[in-house]
């Protein structure tokens, strides 16, 4: 039996609780073509319009920081969990934006309930004063010792263990939570708001802008790349009592009795659960962002294939890299921005990491070239193209790669000769260039015992199966050959 409020009340519903959006839209659309002049209405109208615009700057802010977090070209040296994320996770994480639906409802009721009794102005200065005091005051510990309750073994198991079920932190992870944590979190966020627009301080710019710094440094906590440099922690030490980084909360989801903080990690030194690891490791990571990583075993260097396609990579939208590929109404606007991108890219862009993963204890990584299906066959492209995979290559060599791999059209016969040409032109190459014909011949070729003196080769000819057959002929093996195509007697060919 599930725990109460464990759950989201819209959970049943998927995509369709975007149009509990839907009041909000009406209320607005039929306020602004009323003739009403009741100042209350008009109040009414804006409030409904605020909210929408906070809701989409809010899904902007998380989704531009899980895009910078999995820009591994940007950033696969500052990483603290050196893991990539899988389908799995993304799948557990795809309603991360259920909170910001319930806080919307919670803040129109809000509104509704005190709307004779608040004024908001655009701008006033004093009302960010007053809700940093009440934030510092009230916010950080009422977080601290909830999240502390959350440890617990009862509220752990049935309810925080959710947030903690990512094995890699990443910004749509600080949504990932239930239902009764996050009305717990909107209580947190709801109180120096409505403090200071009680006592008269409050204002639009005050609220727009307490709310996306509260979000943005919820992504940055969950980020997993270590950005703050920790130079600024020697010259200000004490400013690391102020303001946490990623490398201090992601002690926190590895070793989850420490580190409870919300932003400020004095609140873990006044409670004694601070890790005292924290600014030892942000130092040394932040040290060690300048060198490069650890050598992958195995390159697989790819290229684009489509605009519709570039969408699907993780540090553009991650839900579609986990899902098949399609082409969704809402993504036909962003064409316009792919179609801009390609062209400069074509001009300056070079490989680029694009996403990594451990297989039996060796690192894979795919290298994109950053070019597009259709490039490939335009002939004055050729030349640049063939010169992007040579780089690959010279890199993938230089820094120790055992194994590139050449995909697609990356070992167009016509373009390079399945990458002889590069194998040609640099003969003493220690990686091994390889395609999937080559990478297949050497399985089949592997799974042949070495004392074997025949071998009966079956099906239609390919490229495959002559390399095959011509490879096991230097090593002494009596090769027979059978083509079904023709309805005839089988044919053996002896080589």
């Amino acid at each position: 039996m599930e725990a109460p409020l464990s759950t989201w009340p819209w959970d049943n519903l998927g995509s369709f609780k975007y149009l509990l959006y839907g009041p909000f839209i009406a209320k607005w659309l039929y306020s602004s073509r009323s003739h009403d002049d009741e100042e209350n209405i008009k109040e009414t109208t804006t409030w409904c319009l605020h909210i929408l615009i906070i809701c989409v700057l809010r899904c902007t802010v998380h989704s531009a920081w899980n895009s910078f977090s999995n820009m591994l070209f940007l950033t696969r040296n500052r990483r603290i969990i050196k893991e990539g994320v899988d389908f799995k996770q993304v799948d557990n994480e795809w309603d991360w934006d259920n909170f910001i639906l319930l806080q919307a409802i919670m803040g129109s009721l809000g509104f509704y309930m005190l709307q004779h009794q608040i004024n908001l102005p655009l701008w006033d200065l004093r009302g960010f004063l007053v809700i940093t005091i009440l934030h510092i005051a009230i916010s950080e510990p009422l977080y601290y010792f909830f999240h502390k309750c959350f440890h617990g073994k009862y509220l752990f198991n049935n309810y925080h263990s959710l947030h903690h079920s990512s094995p890699v932190p990443q910004p749509f992870t600080a949504g990932h939570a239930t239902f009764l944590e996050h009305i717990i979190l909107s209580g947190i966020i709801g109180i120096p708001i409505l403090g200071s627009c009680l006592l008269g301080y409050g204002s639009l710019t005050m609220i727009y802008g307490y709310v996306l710094i509260f979000d943005w440094l919820r992504c940055l906590g969950h980020c997993n790349f270590e950005i703050i440099p920790h130079q600024l922690f020697q010259t200000i030490p004490f400013l690391k009592y102020l303001i946490y980084t990623p490398t201090y909360h992601n002690l926190h989801h590895t070793e989850k009795g420490t580190n409870y903080c919300l932003f400020m990690p004095i609140f873990d030194v006044l409670g004694d659960t601070l890790n005292p690891k924290s600014w030892e490791m942000h130092t040394k990571l932040s040290i060690e962002s300048d060198k490069n990583g650890r050598v992958p075993d195995f390159v697989f260097l790819a290229h684009i294939v489509d605009m519709s396609s570039a969408m699907h990579a993780p540090f553009i939208f991650r839900s579609f890299a986990s899902t098949p590929f399609c082409t969704r109404l809402f993504c036909l606007p962003f064409l316009p921005i792919v179609f801009v991108t390609m062209f400069v890219m074509w001009a300056y862009s070079k490989v680029f990491l694009a996403t990594f993963y451990n297989l039996r204890g060796r690192l894979h990584q795919t290298w994109v070239v950053p070019r597009f299906g259709f490039q490939y066959f335009l002939p004055f492209a050729a030349k640049g193209i063939n010169n992007q995979i040579e780089e690959a290559i010279l890199r993938a060599d230089k820094l120790g790669v055992k194994v590139i791999s050449l995909a697609a059209l990356n070992k167009n016969e016509a373009l390079n000769g399945g990458g002889t040409l590069f194998v040609n032109k640099h003969p003493n190459l220690k990686v091994r260039v390889v395609h999937g014909n080559t990478l297949t011949a050497a399985v089949i070729l592997k799974e042949i015992p070495e004392n074997v003196e025949e071998v009966f080769l079956s099906g239609a000819t390919s490229k495959l199966g002559r390399v095959i057959a011509l490879y096991l002929c230097r090593r002494q093996v009596r090769v027979l050959n059978y083509n079904p195509t023709y309805q005839t007697i089988p044919n053996f060919s002896y080589f």
